[in-house]
């Protein structure tokens, strides 16, 4: 498997793919709360599988593709609101 996605390829709450691939799953929906480090979901990108992990603890906002979706570099796949601390 891919290394998670690291916080220099999200901005904030958002991630974006990092390379064109296939989205295998996506494990959250709109409301959920997610912590740091959380799986989100699965990308497979040239045969190899991708974990899509949270950045920051919050709620997830948006989900910008779903599974069995091809996605491009720079798509958004989730948009996570944060936490007040």
């Amino acid at each position: 498997a891919l290394p998670p996605i690291s916080d220099e390829e999200s901005s904030g709450g958002t991630l974006v793919a990092p390379m064109h691939g296939l989205v295998l799953s996506i494990d959250v929906a709109p409301g959920d709360q997610v912590v740091k480090g959380q799986r989100l979901g699965v990308l497979e990108a040239m045969k190899m599988q991708h974990s899509i992990s949270a950045p920051i603890d919050g709620v997830i906002q948006t989900i910008g593709a779903r599974a069995q979706q091809q996605v491009a570099a720079g798509d958004i796949l989730i948009i996570i609101e944060p936490t007040e601390q």
